[in-house]
Parts: structure tokens; sequence; C-alpha cells
């Protein structure tokens, strides 16, 4: 099954964000692509605990407020900036999760953390 097959199956009312990827840093911060729309996307307003990757091997915790899960072929990585329109409001992706079907007929995803 396809994300959109299973978008189009199991969920009411689908989610439009906007993505702005994190391309690099230079010498006033952070560098991002121009935002583009990312749809079909399921958005949970749920506050959980999710790790961050930092530069050393330990990463840290943080409280993610929303999780995002956007389509396969999304370039998202933690540092990137979502704007969830219909919430007027951008937060940063905290981490990413790359989540594959395992052969059991799930559809790939990838799962955002925001801030």
């Amino acid at each position: 099954m396809t994300w959109e097959e299973f978008i189009e199956l199991y969920v009411p009312e689908p989610k439009t964000v906007q993505v702005a990827a994190l391309t690099g840093s230079a010498g006033y911060g952070d560098v991002h692509a121009d935002p583009v729309d990312v749809a079909p996307c399921v958005v949970d307003d749920t506050n959980r605990r999710v790790t961050v990757q930092t530069q050393d091997a330990e990463g840290s915790e943080a409280v993610s407020s929303t999780t995002v899960l956007v389509p396969p072929d999304t370039v998202a990585p933690p540092g990137s900036l979502v704007t969830l329109p219909w919430a007027g409001r951008t937060a940063r992706v905290l981490a990413t999760s790359v989540l594959d079907d395992h052969g059991l007929g799930l559809p790939e995803h990838i799962e955002l953390s925001l801030e």
C-alpha cells in the first residue's frame, strides 16, 4: 500500500504543510531552502519526549509538541522549518524517522517531530 492509498482510505481530512529544508549553516545562522507544500500529511498535536541528534554520541531529549507524518519522498532533516498554515505557526524539526513497511504492506512514510 502506498502512502497516498493509506491516506485516501483512513484519513478523512489530510493536511498540507510547508517545509523549508535545512540546507546548511552560514555566518548568520541556518540556511533553508524555499518552502514547498507537502501533502498529504497526518498531524498529531500531542506532547512527547524525543531524542535529538547532537554532535556527540549521547544526544539529548526534548519535548515535541507536534508530530507530522509526511510522504516518503519529503526532504526535511532536523533543523528544517515546518509551517502549519491552519495553526498559524512555524516550528523547527527536532528529529526525523524514516518508517518503511518491513514487508507488512504498511505505507512507507517519514515522521517529523516538531518543537
